[in-house]
C-alpha cells in the first residue's frame, strides 16, 4: 500500500525541515545567502520527490517557474520550501515548511512543519491534536513587521493582546497550538503561504476564509491570495462583522 496524501505531506515537511537545519548548521552561509541556500536546496528535495511520488499530480512552488499545465488539474502540490525565509537566516524558531494539497481548489490535505520549534514538530491534516482551552480574551498573531491595519483595529475592538510573528505558517500553526486565537491578515500573499496551513487548520476544526467570508480557492492563474483570516470558530462572525464594519 502506498504512502496516502497526508503521510506522504507530513514526511516531505519534516524531511525538508531537516536538510534546512543541516544547511544554516554547515556554517557555509549567513544572512540573505542562508536564505536563499536553504530556499533552492529544500525546494529540489520537494519537487524532486513529490514529482517522483506523485507524478500525475499538478505542482505550483514559490521557488520554481509556474507551470500553466496545473490549471487544468484537479489535484495540485502547492508548496513553500521555507515559509519565512528571513526568520529562517536569523535563525529564529518561527519560520515553516509547507507541503499542501489542493483537490479542485480547496484546500484539502496537508502538513506544516516547525523545525525550529520545540525539536521539530509537524502538524497535519490526518492527525488533528487536541485544541487547548482558547484565552477569554483573545490574542492576535500579527506581521513582525507590518501588522495588518484590520489586525490592529480589530485587537483594540475586542480589547485583545497582539503578538508578533514571522511566517504565515508559524502563525497559523499557533491558532492551532493553542498560543493564540485569531491570525487575520491583510496586505498581501500568495497561495503557497497558505495553502497548508489552511488544510491543516480546517482539520483541526478552525475557521478559514477570506477577510470578507468569502471561501479560499486554490490553483488560480494569478496565485496571489492577499488575505485571510484563520481563527477558533467561535470568533470568526465577530471579526468579520468588525472588518466588515472598518472597510
Amino acid at each position: 500500500m502506498s504512502m496516502s496524501d497526508a503521510e506522504l505531506a507530513a514526511q516531505l515537511a519534516a524531511e525538508a525541515g531537516q536538510i534546512l537545519l543541516q544547511v544554516r548548521a554547515s556554517g557555509k552561509f549567513s544572512g540573505k545567502e542562508l536564505g536563499k541556500a536553504g530556499d533552492a536546496t529544500a525546494n529540489e528535495f520537494l519537487c524532486h520527490a513529490l514529482r517522483a511520488q506523485r507524478p500525475d499530480d499538478g505542482l505550483l512552488s514559490e521557488e520554481e517557474k509556474d507551470n500553466a499545465e496545473r490549471l487544468g488539474m484537479e489535484r495540485v502540490w502547492i508548496i513553500d520550501p521555507v515559509d519565512g525565509t528571513r526568520e529562517y537566516g536569523e535563525a529564529r524558531h518561527d519560520w515553516a515548511v509547507h507541503v499542501g494539497l489542493s483537490i479542485n481548489g480547496v484546500a484539502h490535505t496537508g502538513a506544516v512543519a516547525l523545525p525550529g520549534q520545540d525539536g521539530g514538530i509537524v502538524l497535519r491534516t490526518d492527525a488533528p491534536i487536541d485544541l487547548p482551552q482558547a484565552a477569554p480574551t483573545p490574542r492576535l498573531v500579527v506581521s513582525r513587521t507590518r501588522p495588518a491595519k484590520e489586525a490592529v483595529a480589530v485587537a483594540e475592538a475586542l480589547g485583545g493582546e497582539l503578538i508578533p510573528m514571522g511566517s504565515a505558517g508559524a502563525k497559523a500553526m499557533a491558532i492551532v497550538r493553542g498560543e493564540a486565537e485569531i491570525y487575520l491578515h491583510s496586505g498581501g500573499q500568495y497561495e503557497w503561504d497558505s495553502c497548508a496551513p489552511v488544510a491543516v487548520a480546517l482539520a483541526h476544526g478552525l475557521h478559514c476564509s477570506r477577510i470578507d467570508g468569502s471561501p479560499l480557492i486554490y490553483n488560480q492563474k494569478d496565485t496571489y491570495l492577499p488575505d485571510l483570516l484563520i481563527c477558533r470558530p467561535e470568533w470568526a462572525e465577530q471579526v468579520l462583522k468588525l472588518v466588515a464594519e472598518l472597510s
